[in-house]
């Protein structure tokens, strides 16, 4: 990738800050968007829920990556919190799009977050880019997420919804959860353990990111997963082996729905998704499988 002046939002959470890592460590110069008063020449100022953003200070940028939006599973899913997760994402995204329309100068490129669950419970069927939505709260949140982008296709700007899987990290998202059980003893599989998760390791995704950013062919739904999704059953098997404990305590569904709430459905639902279009671009994996996945984050890495 040449050098570029580069936007995030999402900054601060667990994909945002390792990719701002990344591409500084580049030598790329990054501008984080932020909701308080900027600190410094590399902070933006914008408020997604408001919609508002400083246009002003994206002046200049070649690309932007937009990542910001509650997490999914961060509470139970009250009507107040599902309306936070929906308006996040669209009413930011939205807001983005319009800004970086409005510039005299353009982006070249706005990679756009998403997610698998736009898909809905696949089961054991296996997805690519070219499925329709599935039904339900995610796969609704996510049409409407995609769709607010609008602005910036019609502006011409390379609009790319990075489509991401479960990412397996020590720091943060499911695996923060998982691996401190597992070293524990207490893990085990949720519910039955036959639904597929599609996951991908941290670094591998910061790495699509990045490709997305640079590859000129790539628009549209991107999945960002590793190429061999794998159940739940064999995560666990997976996670017992690399941290060398046992894994004998099965968590029921019911116990996961009084847990969880709504969003347990999301949990013992399956997504067999797999990134063919990430992978005919000749996008290469460094942690494909796995194995090779959780090795990596418990480590730390």
């Amino acid at each position: 990738m040449a050098t570029m002046k580069i936007a995030v939002t999402g900054s601060t959470g667990l994909i945002g800050a390792e990719l701002v890592r990344s591409l500084r460590t580049d030598g790329h110069e990054v501008l984080r968007l932020v909701r308080r008063a900027p600190r410094g020449p590399d902070e933006v100022a914008w408020d997604p829920v408001r919609q508002y953003v400083d246009a002003a200070g994206l002046a200049g940028c070649e690309g932007v990556v937009h990542l910001a939006g509650a997490g999914v599973a961060d509470r139970r899913w009250s009507a107040a919190y599902k309306k936070e997760i929906r308006d996040s994402r669209v009413l930011g995204t939205a807001a983005l799009a319009e800004a970086l329309a409005g510039l005299d100068t353009p982006p070249k490129v706005l990679v756009s977050g998403s997610a698998i669950g736009y898909y809905g419970d696949t089961g054991e069927r296996v997805v690519d880019e070219s499925a329709p939505p599935g039904d339900g709260f995610l796969p609704s949140v996510c049409v409407e997420w995609e769709e607010a982008a609008g602005a910036a296709r019609e502006a011409g700007i390379r609009t790319v919804f990075a489509r991401t899987g479960l990412v397996v990290a020590r720091r943060g998202g499911a695996w923060a959860k998982l691996i401190p059980l597992f070293r524990a003893g207490l893990g085990g599989r949720l519910g039955s353990g036959r639904q597929y998760w599609s996951f991908i390791a941290l670094h591998d995704e910061v790495a699509a990111l990045r490709f997305l950013l640079d590859t000129e062919s790539l628009s549209g739904p991107v999945n960002l997963t590793a190429p061999q999704p794998v159940t739940n059953r064999e995560v666990t098997a997976a996670m017992s082996r690399v941290l060398r404990r046992p894994a004998l305590l099965p968590v029921p569904a019911p116990a996961l729905r009084v847990a969880l709430g709504e969003a347990a459905g999301d949990v013992l639902a399956g997504q067999r998704v797999v990134p063919g279009r990430l992978l005919e671009a000749g996008f290469r994996f460094a942690f494909p499988t796995v194995e090779e996945a959780v090795r990596v984050a418990a480590a730390g890495n």
